[in-house]
């Protein structure tokens, strides 16, 4: 029986893992791309390795099975296309501070999972399941201390930009902690969650790309506009699949936010959009700190009752759009096409 801890990338799967999340559809353009985005996924992947073994292998084996379940290299690869959209040749200068963003990342997932209970991740046991409580929350502050590790090569002005993203994610959580079981805190109070929770380490990625790439003052800040739209757009979409998405896509249960508490557009869409008796229903059940089964399918059975999920895909889709136009500041190109294309991917993903 193999160790939880073990390896699972061969660069075979990264060229799979970028072709599935360009998707199908993707024009033969993009697809050309593979090869390049493959490589530059494997050498990120290689510096997180060069960092992540501790003198503990408990430890060692605790961070590899997190990063192992990190999800899609989104960041990573948002990363490697935006600085070849900006020129670079090579994008082997923002190699560590991509794979710094990526531990960060995955660091921040393992403490949802303990923040939210979580059973599964990516269609396995979660880091609190698999390792214990203890050792998930030391897991996560290890891939923090290891991210920051990488982000030293850079200069000061990026490392402090990866500090305040890093300080805003926790604003975000305090934010939507103050918030838990809450409907009347609304969709301003929900933005400022996201805004600070996803988009601005996003942002702060790119950003520093477009620095470290020396591109103009309004080009940084171009590349920082598309990466919080698109932050806010992929959020949106995660809270509207928690509701109506495919498990088995996700691999993870449906229903946190509502079991949680947590006030999602889907939610505030729902109670905004109900009246009278059933809108009472709504809020008493999402109140409740202990949901049964049944509960969670009448609260997604209210929701059906009202417009809901199609009002936050099209907010979905506008944030997307607001991320595209944002890259009009960068050059005419296959990357920066790319980058259009992640972003409406962002906006309309099912996994």
């Amino acid at each position: 029986m193999s160790r939880p801890g073990r390896s699972e990338a061969p660069e075979s799967s990264l060229e799979n893992l970028v072709s599935r999340t360009l998707g199908e559809e993707a024009p033969e353009s993009l697809v050309d791309l593979l090869p390049v985005l493959t490589s530059d996924l494997a050498e990120i992947d290689q510096r997180i390795q060069q960092v992540l073994r501790s003198t503990y292998p408990r430890l060692t084996d605790a961070a590899t099975y997190a990063l192992s379940a990190g999800g899609k290299r989104v960041r990573p690869l948002l990363m490697a296309a935006t600085a070849r959209a900006l020129g670079l040749d090579s994008a082997r200068s923002i190699y560590s501070l991509a794979a710094a963003f990526q531990l960060i990342h995955t660091a921040t997932l393992v403490h949802d999972d303990v923040i939210d209970h979580a059973e599964m991740r990516r269609g396995r046991p979660s880091m609190p399941r698999a390792f214990g409580l203890p050792s998930a929350i030391v897991t996560g502050d290890y891939l923090f201390v290891r991210a920051f590790e990488l982000a030293a090569e850079y200069p000061r002005s990026i490392i402090l930009r990866c500090g305040e993203a890093c300080a805003a994610l926790v604003e975000g959580e305090v934010l939507q902690d103050s918030s838990r079981f809450d409907l009347t805190t609304g969709r301003e109070h929900y933005f400022r969650v996201i805004e600070r929770k996803t988009a601005a380490i996003v942002a702060a990625a790119l950003g520093s790309v477009a620095e470290i790439a020396e591109a103009s003052a309004p080009v940084q800040e171009a590349c920082e506009h598309y990466g919080r739209a698109l932050g806010v757009a992929f959020q949106i979409r995660d809270d509207l699949l928690d509701v109506y998405g495919d498990p088995d896509l996700l691999g993870k249960p449906l229903y946190t936010d509502l079991r949680e508490g947590n006030p999602t557009l889907v939610s505030l869409e729902t109670y905004g959009g109900l009246t009278g008796a059933e809108q009472d229903e709504f809020e008493r059940l999402f109140v409740q700190r202990r949901k049964q089964p049944g509960d969670l399918w009448r609260l997604r059975s209210l929701s059906d009752r009202t417009t809901a999920a199609q009002t936050v895909a099209l907010a979905a889709e506008s944030w997307g759009e607001q991320a595209v136009h944002a890259l009009a500041a960068l050059p005419n190109g296959p990357y920066r096409t790319l980058l259009e294309w992640l972003a409406r991917g962002a906006a309309a993903r099912r996994f």
